[in-house]
């Protein structure tokens, strides 16, 4: 009877956040091999013939550029994280930003509403506080914990690519006499790499600090409303205030711990049993006519079961400082 070979299983495909997290990591190794470069030839050369101002100029540069760079992608920007299996799309919450009001959508991923301008973001799957783009660079959102950080990496790598630029061509001018040799040649390449990626970094520095001057986000666009006025708005210096000097508070997992132990220890409040919890499961509700004697229920109290660390801190604190409101008739941005 002849043996039939077992059929070999599909190759697996690479979780999709390897790719990502390569480039990444392919960004912070080539940071450091053009600026090792630089060091070991053009710098080290101007270094031997008595300029020791270009190493001291361009070595703190490349520490403060390297740190944020390699702080940046740990960084955490603003992650609300999922909302408990108790919360439902149905109740609906409005929140007053300078005298705009906004009704709070709903996150099908993360399961909770969403606070005026907080996003999903599709390649982390999180929602993000304060959302104002993914960077692909360093493999991470920008939001509102990490915004500060993002400009001091711009910052830092124009001023240390600028540094470099100019050493590179002080250094060829100083030696335009002597022949081509390996110094100069690497003084080429660096100084060709460095003009590169200045030209763009300089003008993502010039159009972020305009979109903090005018409170806007990268998402966002051209923030345009009804009323003709950006709510969130409050003046160019209160607006780099805010984002740069201000006080990020403390996390929503922290607050969530502190809400859940003021009912007791091992319980917290449970509302919206009536409504399903899956968003792809969701009917559409019969509501309760002018004459129906439907009374609202107060809210109960059941044991939580065991979930992932931080799950429904978002949507406690939400609850905390939003409260219900009435639909609106359009649904604002966030």
């Amino acid at each position: 009877m002849p043996l039939l070979k077992e059929p070999h299983p599909p190759p697996r495909a690479p979780p999709p956040w390897i790719l990502p997290s390569l480039f990444a990591a392919f960004n912070v190794v080539l940071l450091l091999v053009f600026s090792s470069l630089f060091f070991a030839f053009p710098c080290r050369w101007l270094a031997q013939n008595g300029e020791w101002v270009f190493p001291i100029v361009t070595g703190p540069l490349f520490v403060f550029a390297f740190f944020s760079l390699v702080s940046l992608n740990f960084s955490d920007p603003g992650i609300l994280h999922q909302g408990s299996n108790e919360q439902g799309p149905m109740t609906v919450h409005v929140v007053w930003v300078n005298h705009r009001a906004f009704r709070l959508q709903w996150c099908q991923k993360c399961c909770f509403h969403r606070p005026p301008r907080t996003y999903h973001c599709p390649l982390c799957n999180i929602c993000v506080e304060d959302f104002d783009h993914h960077c692909k660079w360093v493999n991470n959102c920008i939001g509102h914990r990490n915004f500060r950080l993002f400009m001091l990496l711009v910052l830092s790598l124009c001023l240390h690519l600028g540094a470099v630029l100019i050493t590179c061509l002080i250094f060829l001018l100083r030696t335009t006499q002597q022949p081509l040799y390996i110094d100069k040649v690497v003084a080429i390449v660096v100084a060709v790499a460095a003009a590169g990626f200045l030209v763009p970094l300089s003008l993502l520095l010039l159009i972020q600090a305009l979109s903090v001057s005018a409170a806007e986000r990268s998402c966002e666009g051209k923030c345009r409303y009804l009323q003709g006025y950006n709510p969130f708005d409050h003046g160019c210096v209160s607006n780099w205030y805010l984002t740069i000097c201000a006080p990020l508070g403390p996390k929503y997992m922290a607050k969530a711990v502190w809400l859940q132990r003021v009912v007791e220890a091992d319980w917290v409040p449970e509302q919206n049993l009536h409504f399903p919890t899956c968003p792809s499961a969701l009917s559409h509700p019969v509501l309760p006519g002018p004459g129906s004697s439907h009374q609202p229920q107060p809210p109960a109290l059941h044991k939580p079961v065991k979930a992932p660390p931080g799950s429904g801190e978002a949507e406690a604190v939400l609850e905390l400082h939003t409260g219900l409101g009435l639909p609106l008739p359009r649904e604002a941005p966030g």
